[in-house]
């Protein structure tokens, strides 16, 4: 699923919510949803993630893993 890859991703970059939220300029609640899985990012927040994190979007997304 979508916030467990991003939890993951977020992880293995060794950063915390509050930094993804401060580069983002979103609320913590709204990044905290996805993650939580109550809600997914818009396009635009997908692209910012990826690079963010210098991940592609089927990387982020979970695309072609089994």
């Amino acid at each position: 699923m979508f916030n467990e890859r991003l939890r993951e991703i977020r992880s293995s970059r060794q950063m915390k919510q509050k930094d993804v939220v401060k580069l983002l300029g979103c609320s913590h609640n709204k990044y905290a949803s996805w993650e939580q899985g109550r809600t997914e990012p818009d396009i635009e927040s997908i692209r910012e993630l990826c690079a963010i994190f210098s991940v592609s979007a089927d990387e982020l997304l979970g695309i072609g893993e089994n």
